[in-house]
């Protein structure tokens, strides 16, 4: 839970469940990496199950949703349908709203991706999707879930995010992590999510980030003071590879002054 001056360090855990995929087996778990997690610090855990189930599968959302002793996030787009499952043990998808309605997870970030895309790659356009939203983002919240909407550091869309209903918005932190990278406009496309941070303080809605945030970027990143809450997943389970997931758990936080 996020207190004053702190950023919560929340753990994607879709590249655990991606491993596990890769063979026919329930090794790695992903509830015992989750509690790992937790033991060595992190403040939640986050999940995105796809309508094709890639990776998180429904019954890894139950599983946590038993399990869990800090702050579940789950992710993903608002309008995905209910899906049969093609593979034998796994259960069919129920379409996501209905999914996060049924477990109720302190939180929901909705994302307008796709089953073709490879990874979330933009935030919401609201001019085009907002009054499809507003009333999904009410649904939510009248179940006791806050509401986080992927979104790009425009400050337009910003406001009109508030304008929807949502609590919080969770930047999409690509163009950041790219300049950091290939060391180009790195001060110049930080100020634009920092900008971005200044106007959600502003317009009254909460501050998450999230998307190939590393070690490498995240400590600047982590200084814009309104932000709530990082959700880290891939290069955590990289860094975990070399560092062991404890260690890495630890580095991040270290990352955000804790």
């Amino acid at each position: 839970m996020n207190t004053a001056n702190q950023t919560d360090l929340s753990v994607n855990l879709n590249k655990i469940a991606l491993i596990r995929n890769s063979r026919d087996t329930t090794y790695p778990s992903v509830p015992k990496h989750a509690q790992m997690c937790i033991d060595a610090g992190a403040d939640g855990i986050t999940v995105h199950p796809r309508p094709d189930q890639r990776h998180i599968r429904v019954d890894d959302c139950y599983d946590l949703a038993k399990m869990l002793s800090v702050e579940f996030n789950i992710e993903g787009n608002p309008f995905a349908p209910a899906m049969k499952s093609d593979r034998t043990g796994v259960s069919d998808y129920p379409g996501f709203i209905d999914l996060v309605k049924d477990i109720k997870p302190a939180q929901c970030t909705l994302v307008p991706d796709s089953n073709e895309q490879l990874t979330s790659d933009h935030g919401f356009d609201l001019t085009q999707s907002g009054d499809q939203l507003a009333p999904i983002i009410q649904e939510l919240q009248k179940l006791g879930i806050r509401v986080s909407l992927f979104m790009d550091p425009d400050l337009e869309q910003i406001e009109l995010a508030k304008q929807v209903g949502a609590d919080r918005i969770e930047l999409y932190t690509g163009p950041y992590a790219d300049a950091v990278k290939n060391n180009q406009q790195v001060d110049e496309v930080f100020q634009q999510f920092y900008r971005a941070g200044e106007k959600a303080l502003d317009v009254g809605i909460g501050l998450n980030a999230g998307h190939d945030l590393n070690l490498d970027n995240l400590t600047l990143f982590a200084t814009i003071p309104q932000l709530l809450e990082v959700s880290i997943g891939h290069a955590m389970t990289v860094d975990a590879i070399s560092m062991g997931l404890a260690e890495a758990v630890k580095a991040y936080q270290h990352c955000l002054g804790k």
